[in-house]
């Protein structure tokens, strides 16, 4: 069962990956540096202090970046433990693929989905009831995450569980920070 679940994984790579054109390979390594999206981090921040009061704006803010570090610690030590070659590195089917980058370290599970999904899922728990059109916040793990798929660097079961780990802190950090909130 794992083996037909990693042929399909590899299947699935190809396939996305091999959509790719030179014509965007530009696109998606703007996509995939963290400094393009400062913009979008400044965005949420703003959101925050014009929505909220300054103390708890900064509190949720602080939250957010915990948040960031908490996943980017966690991926690594996973990364290493796992230690599953990132597609770019394996030759079983490296020659298949479009390959514009080749990270040196292990694939599983995907730091850039995890920490791109947290923060995102966190920012959209702290902020949709205040701002109506959150949602599109999404659209920025969504580009982040297959940028590492179209760079050859993760496999969509890297990017999957990278989301839904992202996801399951934020989780946890919305609801302690709830209680903490809550109790003072």
């Amino acid at each position: 069962m794992l083996d037909q679940l990693l042929s399909w994984d590899q299947q699935l790579l190809l396939y996305l990956n091999n959509l790719g054109s030179p014509a965007f390979d530009s696109f998606w390594f703007l996509v995939t540096r963290i400094s393009s999206w400062i913009p979008f981090f400044i965005l949420f921040i703003v959101l925050f202090l014009t929505r909220y009061p300054w103390k708890q704006a900064l509190q949720k803010i602080v939250v957010v970046v915990l948040l960031a570090f908490a996943v980017t610690g966690l991926c690594n030590y996973v990364k290493s433990t796992v230690g599953r070659l990132r597609p770019c590195n394996d030759d079983a089917i490296n020659g298949f693929m479009r390959i514009l980058h080749t990270p040196s370290d292990f694939s599983f599970f995907s730091g850039h989905a995890s920490s791109s999904f947290g923060v995102t899922f966190l920012v959209f728990l702290l902020l949709r009831k205040k701002v109506k059109w959150a949602g599109i916040f999404f659209l920025w793990p969504l580009l982040f995450s297959y940028s590492r798929l179209y760079l050859g660097v993760h496999y969509p079961l890297d990017i999957l569980v990278g989301a839904l780990v992202g996801i399951a802190l934020a989780w946890l950090f919305f609801w302690g920070y709830q209680r903490l909130s809550h109790s003072a």
